[in-house]
């Protein structure tokens, strides 16, 4: 096996548009492979485009998007975190919350973060939760009102 780099990985990947930004070093590249993917008509109707950034607690998600954003120098950036989705915790869960696993999946209100992921892709405005990690209610404070970008 072939010691490949993750970009390298990415690229020859099918069906996947890479928009030739690298992390490793903060350099933008312009490939010669890449042509516009869209016509004039199809840019009045043109949706946003999504990154999704994965990886377990204290991963360095925050990190990569902010050196997404900052790369990207472009003020319509929205970012939406997953753990402004998490379920309250119910008063048994309270009690034996140093137990409980944030990084299952249960432990979110998927349902909740797709329904704003797509009011956000038709151009909607969102109010996102701002969860407290000392309550574990995401109602305690005012949600973030979000424009589409």
């Amino acid at each position: 096996m072939g010691s490949k780099s993750v970009v390298d990985m990415i690229e020859a990947s099918s069906g996947v548009h890479f928009s030739g930004f690298h992390l490793d070093g903060l350099k933008a590249r312009h490939s010669e492979l890449e042509e516009p993917t869209t016509s004039a008509a199809e840019d009045v109707h043109k949706q946003p485009f999504v990154i999704g950034v994965a990886g377990g607690a204290a991963s360095g998600k925050t990190t990569v998007c902010d050196m997404i954003i900052e790369q990207l120098r472009d003020q319509r950036v929205v970012l939406v975190n997953q753990d402004s989705f998490y379920h309250n915790l119910t008063p048994e869960e309270l009690t034996r919350v140093h137990e409980y696993n944030f990084d299952h999946p249960d432990a979110f209100d998927t349902e909740q973060l797709l329904c704003v992921m797509e009011k956000l892709k038709h151009g909607q405005a969102v109010d996102i939760p701002k969860y407290d990690f000392k309550s574990y209610k995401n109602n305690v404070f005012p949600a973030r009102r979000v424009n589409p970008s």
